[in-house]
């Protein structure tokens, strides 16, 4: 579990009281990775003090992270430093919050970040890092993993340190989110909650997790008397609980199909969890229904045919990605899994995206 955790309004304006107690002398730095949508916001970037050799590193977040990227971030590090950084600061959503779990991973830990894809592979701990979502929903914030796309595969490295040792909670960074993305992140806190509690996985400690996440997303995206700053807030606190439910459980048939989008297609994961959960009827009735009750108050339009033009051996590969996913297949259906989930019924989903 994510150790220490600071939440409210303005509560960024902390930052720098908590890194100070950290630092361990002038050259070892601490990076801040930034969602380049704050470069030359001058809102939030003039609240991080910079010292000695600290370093603000803006993050582009049209793509996902990857396993080459990782690897180049923590190369620039070790050539430029002569010590490790006392501590790795990730500023944004998903997607910059993977990349300051796996780079502060990576610095521990020899060999690639390919090579350390799957679970529990980790064998040091990483260095101290600090989480502070500027967009919520994934859960990144709080997760156990950091999802990468590698040569081969889009799979996390999963693991009990990869978790952040702080995360600052302030639902005032979100402000400014578009609503396109403000639903598509919100939908991947609701998948996480649908599939971890319709899962075999599920267990008192994720359920409890899982339910008042499950709650909060309806009351943000079908209720009517919120504020937008007590949405701001209920959102922060679904993800952070949504993501606390996936970590003692499992996610399921959304997520295992959107990496297969995601691999080959390069589909942003919560677009992703969107698109394919929108044709889940059959695994989780009750869950879709409310999804679409939830996209029709909101006027969003799914993306649709984006595998439209793909030839047989494309969708093998998004087959071969998802089936990889072996514990998601798991929790989804059960250990008997293999004999219910074809290869056919998987191209007969894909087929409708």
């Amino acid at each position: 579990m994510v150790s220490r955790v600071v939440f409210g309004r303005g509560s960024f304006n902390q930052l720098d009281d908590i890194l100070s107690l950290k630092r361990k002398g002038r050259n070892a730095p601490f990076i801040f990775y930034v969602d380049d949508v704050f470069k030359g916001n001058h809102w939030l970037t003039s609240r991080i003090t910079l010292s000695y050799k600290d370093k603000i590193i803006y993050v582009p977040t049209k793509e996902e992270p990857s396993t080459g990227q990782i690897d180049q971030l923590v190369e620039d590090i070790i050539l430029e430093y002569s010590e490790l950084p006392s501590g790795i600061i990730g500023i944004g959503g998903g997607t910059v919050l993977d990349i300051a779990k796996a780079v502060s991973l990576m610095l521990t830990n020899k060999g690639e970040s390919k090579d350390y894809q799957g679970w529990d592979l980790i064998k040091h701990a990483a260095i101290y890092h600090v989480g502070i979502p500027t967009i919520s929903g994934t859960g990144a914030e709080v997760s156990r993993t950091t999802i990468l796309t590698g040569p081969v595969r889009k799979l996390g490295i999963n693991s009990d340190y990869t978790p952040f040792d702080q995360v600052i909670l302030d639902p005032e960074l979100t402000k400014d989110v578009p609503k396109d993305q403000w639903f598509y992140t919100g939908m991947d806190c609701f998948v996480h909650c649908v599939e971890s509690l319709t899962g075999t996985y599920l267990n008192a400690f994720s359920e409890s997790y899982g339910e008042k996440a499950f709650e909060l997303c309806k009351e943000i995206f079908l209720g009517d008397s919120l504020s937008v700053e007590e949405a701001q807030d209920k959102l922060m606190m679904a993800s952070w609980h949504g993501g606390m439910s996936i970590a003692y459980s499992q996610v399921g048939v959304a997520h295992a199909m959107s990496y297969g989008l995601g691999y080959l297609l390069g589909v942003k994961h919560g677009i992703g969890n969107c698109i394919v959960f929108d044709h889940l009827e059959a695994f989780y009735p009750e869950g879709v229904a409310i999804f679409k009750e939830m996209k029709a108050k909101h006027n969003i339009e799914i993306p649709s045919g984006i595998c439209a033009d793909l030839d047989q051996s494309q969708f093998d590969i998004m087959i071969d990605v998802a089936l990889s996913l072996e514990p998601l297949w798991e929790n989804a259906i059960g250990k008997n899994w293999k004999t219910i989930i074809t290869r056919q019924k998987l191209l007969e989903l894909y087929k409708k995206m």
